[in-house]
């Protein structure tokens, strides 16, 4: 696979998951952290919850990006 190649896989999988109806509407996506490891890469993930402005929260494998850049307060 050449480095375009390589370069787009992250991309459009990326695009795919921020594509979701529930970022749209200001949901919730949610994601397993082995397979956000796999495909892209913990850092890469990272960086687009925070270029986006989204909040992100990790619970038992899971990783949970709630896709609404206004202020987060945990209730419990």
């Amino acid at each position: 696979m050449d480095v375009a190649a390589r370069r787009s896989v992250p991309d459009s999988w990326i695009a795919s998951v921020f594509s979701a109806q529930a970022v749209a509407k200001g949901g919730v996506v949610r994601r397993w952290r082995r397979w956000v490891e796999r495909e892209i890469g913990m850092d890469r993930f990272v960086a687009e919850v925070r270029r986006r402005g989204f909040h992100m929260v990790e619970c038992g494998g899971q990783l949970i990006v709630i896709c609404n850049p206004h202020g987060l307060r945990v209730i419990c």
